[in-house]
């Protein structure tokens, strides 16, 4: 399996928004996140990465089919309770590019595509004169019950593209588990590097 990296937008994003969606909704129901998706949310919060000019989705194809994504974006241009957690550390947001989802199905991992989508928003945001990345994590409890017994946590492979723990920035969603009845709150642990 050969893969091979494509930048995407505007009408790109528009005729990949289903593809798109539903590849978020497979790997996202999977430890850790669990999430079980929703196609019309998916499909809204995607069209964001086409409206906006300053964002970037990387997608990385199979021949014509798309099997992973990677999108980024300005801090403040996302979710207010990103920039909520950014309070108290005395970063200033205009100054950080956010690394959004990297998502991938899991016969291509291991063939060096979490390294071409940072190396992607990581050159994306030095052209936009970022002077930080950061991306967050859901955090789980070690004896969560659908935690795999052969899960590897990627900090490693974050600590070796530079990325450290944000002390103290923890962003709070909500979103429905697949083992939940209705949605429930998610700390999400900031990592940030310098650029």
């Amino acid at each position: 399996m050969t893969l091979s990296f494509r930048t995407l937008t505007g009408a790109e994003v528009e005729s990949a928004l289903d593809d798109l969606a539903a590849l978020r909704i497979r790997v996202f129901h999977d430890w850790p996140y669990l999430y079980d998706g929703d196609l019309d949310y998916e499909r809204r919060y995607l069209a964001t990465y086409r409206d906006n000019p300053r964002a970037i989705l990387v997608a990385a194809f199979d021949g014509d089919r798309i099997v992973g994504a990677s999108t980024g974006t300005p801090l403040e241009d996302h979710a207010d309770d990103f920039a909520a957690a950014f309070a108290g550390t005395g970063h200033d947001l205009a100054d950080i590019f956010y690394c959004a989802e990297s998502v991938l199905l899991p016969g291509y991992r291991g063939q060096g595509a979490g390294h071409a989508f940072f190396d992607a928003r990581e050159g994306h945001a030095r052209r936009l004169g970022r002077r930080f990345c950061t991306f967050c994590g859901v955090v789980r409890p070690d004896d969560h019950p659908l935690k795999p017994a052969d899960y590897r946590p990627l900090d490693a492979f974050w600590r070796k593209r530079g990325y450290e723990k944000l002390p103290g920035a923890v962003a709070h969603f909500e979103w429905k588990d697949i083992d939940q009845p209705a949605a429930t709150r998610h700390d999400l642990q900031f990592w940030i590097k310098p650029l």
